[in-house]
């Protein structure tokens, strides 16, 4: 058996797991996330502390735990603290700013770029060259996150573009005469 399934998911306080048939609900101070099981995994709440399992021995089932036990703890890390994920602007005029549901990007286009925020998603533009989006689902914040950075990926030779905070970008040498 997978062995991160076998570690028990705990649940701290002031969150509440629901499981109905196959369907598994955290609810915290953040939000409520839901999950689809799959049918090779069953889940149990035993007191405040969750016990996932395979149904039966085959090597799809135990990886398929495995893989269900870590959303399943990053949905009770998203709705007891929550996720955070920082951008950084770099290049001349290269400027970001947060308006309610939205960010307004300036990035050497003809055209400013207003992308729409999903749900549950929020950010915040402590400087204009930096984004930080929060959230309680970290899929759709890697999903968000991944989206603004392609709008201008950090390029190779100056390293302009929209990066991940702390990413490093493999520079190359200018060509030669």
């Amino acid at each position: 058996m997978s062995r991160i399934a076998k570690a028990p998911v705990l649940l701290p306080k002031g969150v509440e797991a629901t499981i109905s048939g196959s369907a598994v609900s955290i609810k915290g101070g953040k939000g409520t996330l839901n999950i689809e099981l799959s049918d090779q995994v069953q889940i149990v709440n035993d007191n405040g502390i969750l016990k996932l399992s395979p149904k039966n021995n085959s090597q799809a089932a135990n990886a398929m735990a495995g893989t269900t036990r870590a959303i399943v703890q990053n949905m009770v890390k998203g709705v007891s603290q929550g996720f955070e994920r920082k951008l950084e602007l770099v290049g001349v005029g290269y400027r970001a700013k947060a308006q309610g549901k939205a960010v307004n990007l300036v990035l050497g286009f003809s055209h400013p770029i207003d992308y729409q925020l999903p749900e549950g998603v929020t950010a915040e533009t402590p400087t204009q060259t930096e984004i930080v989006l929060k959230g309680a689902d970290k899929q759709v914040l890697g999903q968000v996150a991944a989206e603004l950075r392609a709008f201008r990926a950090p390029e190779p030779y100056k390293g302009k573009g929209v990066k991940y905070s702390g990413e490093q970008v493999y520079r190359k040498e200018a060509k030669k005469k």
